[in-house]
């Protein structure tokens, strides 16, 4: 069962496999585990994020296709359902004409963006890609009219997906993790542990979020471990001996770069219904997408479950490193030079030093170093698990 389902891609390491479940069990449980605002969002986000970091790896770790378009179909997405939701109602039916819609535009976009294949390669294919996201930046930041320019648009989302929507009258008991362990450190009473948790339509949002991140996950194992997966890695490997071989790779590149818009434009629309507003720094900035390559790199490229591991982690880092380097500070003499260095304020530098650090002790991903050394440890050498299907990934007789 466990096979099917994971298409026989296992994590091949003990350490990731605990990590992985930890990750999803507190994604499945999350608005049981944490109270407040702040952590539900950052949940939504991660959910919404594996699919737009795992569809890019699709491309980049897969395929070895360097694309800076991502946001643009990212953006698309969101600015569809934002824009019907505006003309058409708060309605079911304005959401999927306006999914529908930003899938037909991604699709025509992508199927241009994947024949310049055709033409050019390598980093200037990616170039073209940056030339064609900064002119479509260009473009939604100059239609007010239609996309509201910089100041964005707000999302009207269903009645049945905001938080007025009740479908339980009974609240539900929570135990909050972070009050756990400041109970445990004599902190707090374990009285504050247990929180009453109101099941509304912004629960129900995150949920369908949550069960599309698994659902494009599980897809994307098939895809890879399929016999058109296997075409992408041998492309990866060596594209003229796939040419040799009889496979026309240009066909399979572009249908691997629209296959990655339309799950990066279904990542758009989820974000558009979980964050309620749309601008261009939030979905389209080259900002965002550099961060989807750094949480491609933090996890490991080819893998899959790098996305889930870079993602949790930059995120995490993202939103809490801050509050990390408040309470450092706070135990610091207040005018010394090391209370100077760390403080909140200055938390892109040390966000920066954790990414460089973790290139130099991880090269290969997160990932990708767990696996090298579960294959090296001999009590897991000849576990399943442990057993690396990707090497050698394509034999060329």
């Amino acid at each position: 069962m466990l096979a099917n389902l994971l298409s026989g891609d296992y994590p091949r390491s003990r350490i990731l496999m605990v990590i992985l479940a930890i990750i999803m069990g507190i994604l499945a449980f999350g608005p049981f585990l944490f109270p407040g605002v702040r952590a539900f969002s950052m949940m939504g986000m991660i959910c919404v994020f594996i699919i737009l970091v795992a569809s890019y790896d699709l491309m980049l770790g897969y395929t070895h296709i360097v694309s800076f378009a991502h946001t643009m179909f990212f953006g698309i997405g969101a600015y569809g359902v934002a824009m019907a939701t505006d003309s058409w109602g708060k309605g079911f039916d304005a959401v999927l004409l306006g999914a529908a819609g930003a899938m037909v535009v991604t699709v025509v976009l992508a199927l241009l963006l994947g024949l310049l294949s055709l033409r050019v390669k390598a980093i200037f294919f990616a170039l073209v890609t940056l030339a064609v996201a900064f002119a479509f930046l260009s473009l939604v930041t100059q239609l007010y009219p239609i996309t509201g320019g910089e100041d964005g648009m707000r999302v009207h989302v269903p009645r049945e997906l905001g938080p007025a929507f009740r479908p339980l009258d009974d609240t539900l008991a929570g135990f909050s993790l972070p009050d756990a362990f400041a109970a445990l450190l004599g902190n707090t009473s374990w009285q504050e542990v247990f929180f009453e948790v109101r099941i509304t339509g912004r629960t129900l949002m995150y949920y369908v979020a949550f069960g599309a991140s698994v659902l494009v996950f599980l897809f994307l194992l098939r895809v890879v471990n399929s016999p058109f997966g296997k075409v992408l890695q041998a492309i990866r490997e060596n594209e003229f001996r796939a040419q040799a071989l009889g496979y026309n790779t240009v066909l399979y590149r572009t249908a691997v770069v629209v296959l990655s818009a339309l799950l990066a434009c279904l990542a758009g629309v989820l974000f558009a219904l979980i964050n309620r507003y749309v601008n261009p720094e939030n979905t389209l900035a080259f900002e965002l997408m550099v961060f989807i390559l750094l949480m491609c790199v933090m996890g490991g490229m080819g893998t899959l479950y790098g996305s889930v591991i870079g993602v949790t982690l930059f995120l995490l880092a993202q939103n809490y490193l801050q509050d990390l380097l408040k309470l450092l500070v706070e135990q610091l003499p207040p005018d010394s030079a090391l209370a100077h260095l760390v403080g909140p304020e200055r938390w892109l530098l040390w966000f920066g030093l954790l990414f460089v650090l973790s290139v130099y002790f991880f090269p290969s991903g997160v990932v990708g170093q767990l696996r090298l050394w579960a294959a090296r440890s001999p009590r897991t050498s000849n576990t399943p698990e442990a057993v690396d299907t990707d090497e050698p990934r394509t034999q060329y007789r």
